[in-house]
């Protein structure tokens, strides 16, 4: 039986996306990831660009938020920003509550198109090393 993971972030629009994607692509044989935000927005469209590059399409992801998630069992609940960590509620009882951060590539504003999508292949890249790292692990 195939274990389940939550990602969180703050506005499911980006870091958690890209997780739930990765997550379920490389690891789809052992895991189902799903993902959602304290708050809802959109999916960021440069996180669509770049995991496509890496042949993960999560062009149907739609930002969502906790609540959706009410009653459901997960065996991993993993906080990807400071914030959600902060905010993440404690009403996940027994299951295992993990906090792996990455930095926020949709906050960098300034320089040019090429330096914002290095920072986005940066995190991604980040994201798939780390959270592989820990969920594969003995």
């Amino acid at each position: 039986m195939k274990k389940r993971v939550l990602f969180l972030c703050t506005h499911n629009s980006c870091r958690s996306q890209m997780a739930e994607g990765i997550v379920n692509h490389d690891l789809g044989d052992r895991f189902d990831a799903f993902s959602a935000g304290t708050e809802a927005t959109a999916v960021n469209a440069r996180a669509i660009e770049i995991l496509k590059e890496i042949g993960i399409d999560i062009s149907g992801h739609r930002s969502k938020v906790l609540g959706e998630f009410d009653g459901q069992q997960f065996d991993y609940v993993i906080t990807l920003c400071g914030d959600a960590n902060d905010k993440c509620p404690l009403f996940f009882g027994g299951v295992q509550r993990t906090h792996i951060g990455f930095s926020d590539p949709s906050r960098l504003k300034e320089g040019t198109d090429a330096e914002i999508m290095r920072e986005f292949r940066k995190v991604r890249d980040e994201i798939r090393v780390k959270l592989t790292e820990f969920l594969t692990k003995p």
